[in-house]
């Protein structure tokens, strides 16, 4: 009995306990270490900010249909490897109008440009010409140089070298033709005295007088030296006006360059040291071969100033004018 009241007992007090424990935790206790204050030290963070590059797109691998699609059957009479096969689907094609109608723009002016570039090719060969001949005959060169400039020293020496190697002259003297045909070409040009329209035309024309002129000199020198027998006169006269006609055409190269592709100033210039050239090496032509003329014919000044006019400058103008009337007869 005394057990079962002590076990009784303690039943209570451990009821009695949780009932209070359950009644205490209910409750909210006070706080009694006040309101809580904030650090003032710590600030906020304002370097991160916002990521300004826009979001990537998202793709997704599923293409969409074109709203002008339609379905549509191949013809079985239609090979695979034929070109018709690729027509029709290029035709039916989903995203681009192969069948519509082409877009038509209104047709513009055709620009012409006419530039200076034959003329440029033209000037060029004419220097690798001169370059070539240079190198290939370097002895022939020395001694036209050096009679040219020295025509005293040993004169008849250099002649006999000169004459023994006729297929330099030959190219030589072609090579004047076209230089002074070029010349002559771009002064009638520059005096709008051209009787033709085209520049290549009034070249071919001048290169042509020219060459014309100095063959119809050679040969009258040559049969006047045979029925006057003065052959040895009419040679030495003949060698001298070609060499200073090689002469020329050397040094009219450089103000071909000049009179073709400059202006202004460059170009009077130009021009007129060119004139300065020519009429000195005409003057000195006339006294070369007055020269050796009259070391083995007895002529008067006067009477070879005549034959300088009438076999120098008359056969030049006489060729000039018949072209002009002949221009103007097929006009």
């Amino acid at each position: 009995m005394q057990l079962l009241r002590i076990v009784k007992y303690l039943f209570h007090v451990i009821l009695f306990l949780l009932l209070f424990a359950e009644t205490t935790s209910a409750q909210t206790p006070a706080d009694t270490t006040g309101t809580l204050v904030t650090d003032s030290s710590v600030k906020q963070d304002t370097t991160i900010k916002k990521d300004s590059l826009p979001q990537a797109p998202i793709i997704t691998p599923v293409s969409k249909r074109a709203a002008n699609d339609s379905a549509w059957t191949m013809s079985p009479d239609i090979s695979f490897s034929s070109p018709q096969f690729s027509w029709e689907v290029l035709k039916h094609h989903a995203w681009f109008g192969f069948n519509t109608k082409p877009a038509t723009f209104p047709k513009s002016d055709l620009r012409k440009v006419i530039g200076k570039e034959l003329l440029f090719y033209l000037l060029v060969l004419l220097l690798i010409v001169f370059a070539v001949l240079r190198r290939a005959f370097p002895k022939y060169f020395g001694d036209l140089f050096r009679l040219f400039f020295r025509t005293t020293l040993k004169q008849r020496q250099i002649r006999e070298q000169l004459t023994q190697t006729p297929l330099p002259s030959l190219l030589l003297n072609c090579f004047f033709v076209l230089s002074g045909g070029l010349y002559i070409a771009f002064l009638l040009q520059h005096f709008d005295l051209n009787p033709v329209d085209n520049f290549w035309l009034l070249f071919f024309y001048c290169c042509l007088g020219l060459s014309a002129a100095y063959f119809i000199k050679f040969i009258g020198l040559k049969v006047s030296g045979w029925l006057f027998s003065m052959k040895e006169a009419s040679d030495s006269y003949i060698f001298i006006v070609f060499i200073v006609n090689k002469m020329l055409g050397i040094l009219l190269l450089p103000f071909l360059i000049v009179l073709a592709f400059s202006l202004g100033d460059v170009y009077s210039v130009g021009l007129t040291l060119s004139w300065c050239l020519v009429i000195s090496l005409l003057v000195y032509r006339f006294i070369l071969t007055y020269a050796a003329v009259r070391n083995q014919v007895k002529v008067n000044p006067f009477h070879f100033f005549l034959y300088l006019c009438a076999f120098e400058i008359a056969p030049l103008l006489l060729v000039y004018k018949g072209l002009l009337l002949f221009f103007r007869i097929t006009a």
